[in-house]
This record gives C-alpha cells, sequence and structure tokens, in this order.
C-alpha cells in the first residue's frame, strides 16, 4: 500500500521484473511506471537535472502524492519509461510503502495492482480477488488513506504543467508555485493514466447529467454513486455516499472503494453525481469521465 491506492512493485532497474508488471496486468507496454523512492539520495539514482520550480515542489509536497516527470537516467530500463526519455517519480507517505523500498534498497517502479483499465484497489482483499493468480505476495496495510493516484506534473518550457489530476489538489500547488499549472491541449502518453478510457468497473458505469435515470433502464438493477446525500430522488437497488458532509477528501478516500462494493452486487448500471470540480474533486471527476459510458 502507499497513500493513494495499492501498487504492483518491482525492482525499476530489472527489466524481466518490471516485465512480469505489465504481464501479471495485461498492461500496454506504452504506458509508463512511476518509480518510487525513499530518501531524496535515491532521486539521483534515477532523474537528473531537476529545474528549481520542481525542486521547490518535492520540498513542499514529499513524501506525499505528488508525481513529477523529469529526464532519466540511462541506468534506469526503457520498459520502465516506456522508451520515453523522462521518468515518473514519486516519494509514497506510507510506512509500509517506505519501509519496502528502503529494506530492498532499491527504487521500486508500481503502478496500481489491478488489471490494467480497472478499478484501483484501495484494499488488500481488492488486489487479491484482481490479481490473485499472478503476484507471489500482498503487503496488507489496511485501507489506504487517500485513496486516489498521485497527481503528476512536468516541467516543460519555464511551465509546470498538469497530466493528472491525483491526491494533491492543484490548488494547493498553484499556491506554491506562485503561478497556475498548464494542461496540453492535445493530451499525449507522458504519464500514467493518459488513456481517455481507464478506472473502469465490470458494471457499466454512467454519469448523471441531471436528477433522472434515462430511458431504458426504468426495470433494471441500478446503484447510484452519490456526492453528499442520500439520492431519494431516484429509485435504486444500493447506493453509496462517497461523503455525506461534501468534503472532497473524504469523498476520495471512498471513491474507489465504493465504487468497488457497487460493482460488486451484480447491478445493471452504476450511475455516478458529479462532484465539485475543485480541489480533489478535480480528480475523483477525471477517474468518474475515463470509467463512464457516456463521456
Amino acid at each position: 500500500p502507499t497513500e493513494t491506492v495499492y501498487g504492483l512493485g518491482a525492482n525499476a532497474f530489472d527489466s524481466k521484473a518490471v516485465a512480469s508488471i505489465f504481464e501479471a496486468k495485461k498492461r500496454p507496454k506504452f504506458d509508463p511506471l512511476i518509480v518510487h523512492i525513499s530518501n531524496y539520495q535515491m532521486l539521483g539514482m534515477v532523474a537528473k537535472g531537476i529545474p528549481k520550480e520542481i525542486e521547490k515542489l518535492i520540498q513542499f509536497f514529499w513524501p506525499g502524492p505528488l508525481t513529477v516527470v523529469l529526464p532519466k537516467k540511462e541506468e534506469v530500463p526503457a520498459l520502465t519509461t516506456a522508451g520515453l526519455p523522462t521518468v515518473a517519480v514519486r516519494m509514497p507517505q506510507h510506512p509500509v510503502a517506505l519501509r519496502l523500498i528502503s529494506l530492498s534498497d532499491t527504487p521500486i517502479a508500481a503502478p496500481s495492482a489491478n488489471p490494467f483499465g480497472k478499478l484501483s484497489p484501495t484494499r488488500a482483499e481488492q488486489v487479491y480477488k484482481g490479481l490473485k493468480d499472478k503476484i507471489e505476495l500482498i503487503l496488507d496495510g489496511g485501507p489506504t488513506p487517500i485513496g486516489i493516484e498521485s497527481t503528476i506534473i512536468k516541467e516543460e518550457g519555464g511551465e509546470i504543467y498538469l497530466l493528472r489530476p491525483g491526491g494533491i489538489a492543484v490548488e494547493d500547488i498553484e499556491k506554491v508555485l506562485g503561478k497556475k499549472l498548464k494542461q496540453r491541449e492535445i493530451p499525449k502518453i507522458e504519464a500514467p493514466g493518459s488513456f481517455p478510457s481507464h478506472y473502469s468497473p465490470t458494471t457499466p458505469l454512467y454519469i448523471l447529467k441531471g436528477k433522472e435515470i434515462p430511458k431504458g433502464f426504468s426495470r433494471k438493477k441500478i446503484g447510484i454513486l452519490a456526492f453528499s446525500s442520500k439520492p431519494d430522488y431516484i429509485k435504486c437497488d444500493a447506493f453509496r455516499i462517497l461523503s455525506p458532509s461534501g468534503d472532497l477528501k473524504e469523498a476520495a478516500k471512498n471513491f474507489f472503494n465504493f465504487l468497488y462494493e457497487l460493482d460488486c452486487l451484480g447491478l445493471d448500471a452504476i450511475f455516478a453525481e458529479k462532484v465539485p470540480q475543485k480541489g480533489l474533486g478535480l480528480a475523483i471527476m477525471d477517474r468518474l469521465k475515463k470509467a463512464s459510458q457516456n463521456e
């Protein structure tokens, strides 16, 4: 476990071990991995040329759910970075992850511990259900405290780009930087989570456009992923409330776990309410849009 979700780890310098990650997840080899470190000395093992603004963010947010994309050292295998000249790195804030990396004495490449494109696991039993025949060991550290993947950024041409919203709010990064983050006009795969379809439950997921279920679903078994209150406006067979108080951090922590619970109920469809696109709500909506059938 990290503080975000559970990761499937391998020695970042061992191409054979890294290949086993792609094999277990059925992950395309052009999707780069995040390399996890336990101290600042390890950063120098995998990356070079750290821009001043990135260094400032590292000092402020590490350990924590911030991933930075940097020029890679030659020693990092091409498979780890999907052939890119850059490497995505972060220092997780979880005692189990930090201890494992420290004892291994090597940076650990680790995507989320789930079949590719499916819901990210926030509990050990979810890892077991998805990958039980493909991995040898699960370190059970209990539920992950943040529950949504890291924020990914990259410096380019003097600007800092947001490649993926995540466990650190964009507003908090911009406050430290003193300027706005940029976004690609045309997204490209230079970090994990860049695919237009991702994070999907097995049950078809739809984002609610209003207060009514679309026609054709009235006789179906329906689940609702509500934001802050019971969805009394719709007759449903099951529901989960992300945060009764409307707290976006609590909603993010519960997001994948509640989707996972609804996905296990044999429903015909799951409908999710939109959440405010601020703070961690931006990351939640990013996952919902990529997981849904109607976005």
